[in-house]
């Protein structure tokens, strides 16, 4: 027996050697990481940081990664590890930002133009798009000269250049206009192969987000709903376009038969066609590109312009304050909306109910514009950020939403209760209804000769993942549902002063553009985010105030972190390219897209207000 307990011994003194081991090895990675970021960044003779609009330049808007409403949270060790084992490390940019960076250079005596290099921003949403691009029309205005460089185009990346007063395209590039479309990968056979059983209980004609799990293709209800506002949002997108280049909106509508034929008219040359048809100004390579900014700008003493980038001028910006006392806190509701707490990229319920109180007890805070850009989640965590919106309400404290690229669902769940609604016009938002979606596992069990057995004290002792549903606890189930979604609609006629009959009509899951819910009473007007902001002080009778942007603060060692391996991923070039084809991309993507709105499910009741189908590319 003392043998016996020995080798035990010895066996979890092994396990426990190894386990120091790996900590010791994590623990030190993380400090030699840290020590090299901070040599490289702070030590480095070789490349001094350079000063930012010291002499007349022109500022270079070359956003690279993802524009978004709030940055995410970076966990420190996250950092290190996407650093060390081939994780990309993120780039984003805040929309904010942007714009008050094109803002601030048009006022800068020694910002003398601005340059469009845009061909490291992804695709963005075009509701973000008209926010910069309002910002760079106003720079404009300043008489200052905007011009647009790139060798291929994307559509996010052409839309803003048409504001240019001259778009510079290579030779052998191209305008890359493929329109909207809003599809989605469906897993009914897929689900069936692996014997997986999906429970689905939903209210609403047009509350598709369920769709991919029972369906091997759209529904025609969500097809007629799609079509509706993709198509809106392409007229615009259109009509922008058409507008900055002076060129006939049929140009960027051609039927497939039309296309051709301008295509073969130039012998198949894209870029001669982007040329013939108004898109661009100039074909010209790199070398004439830098020379005709060298032009323009003066020459930097080497071989290209006088210039700064955007990311060095940002680091430079000083927020600007008031001497009063008095602020207009602006809170971001960014991301799936679950329960609990949650970190930067996700609405918890928790979390920004805490910060609505944070901003309701803070005696500074006169009003809130609650920034929302989500495709909902949580009923229940939805209700409890409303229920704080009331009682911030009745504190006396005006609140506005200004609605993003999207405030669907539960994303509008949480904007109901505001004072006053703001949207765009190519804002989606809508999608009133609710579902609840649960997967079991008992057919693929059984084939495989593992059963479940036993007894319960209740009916619904015997339902689970490994037994499925009976009858009874699904009729229980859908009941649930639709109680949830008569409350969803009574809720959102009590706040928008409709009858619930009113609210119906419009409800369904039907997904509407901003201008559409304006129409339909959903929202009370068509502004941008500097519009709700100005609606704030008029609520609240302020003539001078200072934006309080209320966030969850970083630790003084997570704030470190996040600065050093950001300045790092800067300096030393961490960006390390996807594994997988880039044939697989669009595949991969709405394969981790799907993954991530599952593991966003964490409603204590199993009920979500969420709009699938508005993740617009």
């Amino acid at each position: 027996m003392k043998k016996i307990f020995k080798i035990i011994g010895l066996i979890f003194k092994g396990i426990w050697k190894i386990i120091s081991f790996i900590r010791i090895t994590l623990v030190n990675l993380i400090f030699l990481a840290s020590i090299a970021a901070i040599y490289f960044v702070y030590s480095s003779a070789d490349s001094p940081a350079p000063e930012v609009a010291k002499t007349a330049s022109a500022l270079v808007l070359d956003l690279s990664g993802p524009i978004v409403e709030q940055s995410t949270y970076v966990n420190p060790l996250d950092s290190v590890t996407g650093s060390l084992f081939g994780r990309e490390l993120p780039k984003e940019n805040v929309l904010f930002d942007i714009v008050d960076v094109i803002r601030q250079a048009k006022t800068d005596d020694n910002i003398t133009g601005l340059v469009l290099t845009l061909q490291d921003m992804p695709e963005t949403s075009l509701t973000k798009l008209r926010y910069i691009a309002k910002a760079i029309n106003e720079f404009k205005a300043s008489g200052k000269p905007v011009f647009a460089a790139g060798d291929f185009y994307n559509q996010s990346q052409y839309y803003l250049a048409s504001y240019a007063d001259k778009i510079f395209l290579s030779p052998d590039g191209a305008v890359l206009l493929k329109g909207y479309k809003a599809y989605s990968m469906y897993y009914k056979t897929l689900l069936e192969k692996l014997d997986v059983s999906t429970h689905v209980f939903r209210v609403g004609t047009y509350k598709s987000a369920v769709e991919p799990f029972l369906r091997d293709d759209m529904s025609d209800a969500a097809k007629q709903s799609a079509s509706r506002w993709v198509g809106q949002l392409w007229g615009a997108y259109s009509d922008d376009v058409a507008t900055n280049r002076q060129i006939d909106v049929k140009v960027l509508n051609p039927s497939m038969e039309e296309f051709l034929a301008e295509l073969k008219s130039v012998k198949g040359d894209v870029g001669a066609l982007s040329l013939k048809l108004g898109l661009v100004d100039e074909l010209a390579t790199r070398q004439q590109v830098r020379q005709a900014l060298v032009n323009a700008f003066g020459s930097d003493g080497e071989d290209g312009y006088k210039g700064v980038d955007y990311y060095q001028y940002l680091s430079k910006l000083k927020p600007q304050f008031n001497a009063n006392n008095d602020d207009i806190a602006v809170i971001v509701a960014s991301g799936a909306i679950m329960d609990g707490e949650q970190p930067r990229g996700r609405i918890g319920g928790d979390t920004l109910a805490n910060l609505l109180r944070q901003a309701r007890t803070d005696d500074k805070v006169k009003a809130v514009v609650l920034r929302v850009d989500s495709p909902g989640g949580s009923a229940f965590a939805s209700e409890v950020i409303r229920n704080e919106i009331d009682a911030l309400k009745a504190s006396g404290k005006p609140v506005v939403v200004s609605m993003s690229s999207l405030a669907a669902s539960g994303g509008y769940w949480i904007s109901m209760g505001a004072d006053r609604i703001i949207a765009q016009p190519t804002t989606l938002t809508g999608s009133i209804g609710i579902f609840s979606v649960i997967t079991t596992f008992e057919k693929g069990l059984n084939k495989l000769g593992v059963n479940t057995d036993g007894v319960g004290t209740s009916p619904f002792a015997n339902v689970g993942i490994t037994q499925g549903f009976t009858d009874g606890a699904s009729q229980a189930m859908q009941m649930a549902i639709e109680h949830g979604y008569y409350r969803f609609i009574s809720l959102v006629g009590q706040n928008r002063g409709m009858d619930v009959d009113q609210v119906d009509k419009v409800a369904q899951g039907r997904v509407w553009t901003g201008q559409d819910a304006l129409e339909h009473g959903l929202v009370d007007q068509i502004g941008d985010f500097d519009d709700a902001i100005d609606t704030a002080a008029q609520l609240s009778n302020l003539e001078n105030y200072n934006l309080y942007w209320v966030e969850e603060p970083l630790s003084p060692a997570e704030q470190f972190f996040k600065d050093v391996f950001t300045e790092a991923k800067v300096h030393l070039g961490l960006d390390v390219s996807s594994m997988l084809p880039d044939a697989w991309q669009p595949a991969a993507k709405q394969l981790v897209s799907d993954a991530n709105l599952l593991s966003s499910f964490n409603d204590p009741k199993g009920q979500y207000a969420f709009c699938l189908p508005c993740q617009v590319e």
